[in-house]
């Protein structure tokens, strides 16, 4: 499946603008086939089992397009390592977070060391995969595993909604959120700053961007609205 997913994130064609990944089933996804991990050892294998989802989450990570999560179910292990790689997670309220990796004797492996200690922080990880605590939808909304919580049944819908919504911004001004985005946020600030105005500037004078500037002066454009 991995395999799989870097495979359709690398070679989808320029007419998808947006993607929804849903787990089909009871749950989104339940983690690694342990089977994988159990035979002999064998250190280089490991490795290279372990930069293969690194090279398949970088692919949804820092794509060509915004990608939406839909999370129910069991959210555990390399399923929330799959899910922190989009850039959008939407939590129905039977949702469940862990990481189970401390149990088992094993570590995270596809990039979810990285990437959720950026979401929730690194004590909650630390509590987590230390004493094997799972987070309900509820608390993973407000520890910041994701940004929408819903109703069961409801996920999918609403991601749909905001991926169309997603997939109508300028191409310009996704690839700044997708790419420019997290490494400023990552960066020394004073080349945070810099990386931000050449990406303002690129952003500002694509012809697409002139354009919908003009459509807002001219009130052609819809407004700011306020939260509902």
């Amino acid at each position: 499946m991995v395999a799989g997913l870097r495979e359709l994130f690398a070679t989808f064609p320029a007419s998808v603008r947006a993607v929804v990944i849903h787990g089909e089933g009871e749950h989104f996804c339940a983690g690694l086939d342990l089977s994988e991990v159990g035979g002999e050892p064998d250190l280089a294998a490991g490795i290279a089992h372990s930069l293969g989802w690194h090279r398949a989450f970088q692919e949804i990570e820092f794509g060509r397009v915004p990608v939406f999560t839909v999370l129910h179910g069991a959210v555990v292990g390399g399923g929330f390592e799959l899910a922190a790689a989009s850039h959008i997670r939407i939590a129905e309220r039977s949702a469940f977070f862990a990481l189970p990796e401390g149990q088992r004797g094993i570590f995270l492996g596809g990039g979810g060391s990285v990437r959720i200690p950026r979401l929730i922080g690194v004590p909650l990880v630390q509590d987590m995969m230390l004493t094997g605590r799972s987070l309900s939808a509820e608390e993973a909304r407000g520890a910041g595993a994701c940004q929408y919580l819903v109703d069961d049944g409801t996920g999918l819908a609403l991601a749909k909604q905001l991926a169309a919504k997603a997939a109508g911004n300028a191409d310009m001004t996704n690839f700044a959120v997708i790419h420019a985005l997290p490494r400023i946020a990552e960066a020394d600030p004073h080349i945070g700053y810099l990386t931000e105005a050449l990406m303002a500037s690129t952003a500002q004078n694509m012809p697409e961007a002139k354009a919908r500037v003009r459509d807002f002066l001219a009130k052609r454009a819809a407004k700011v609205a306020r939260p509902d």
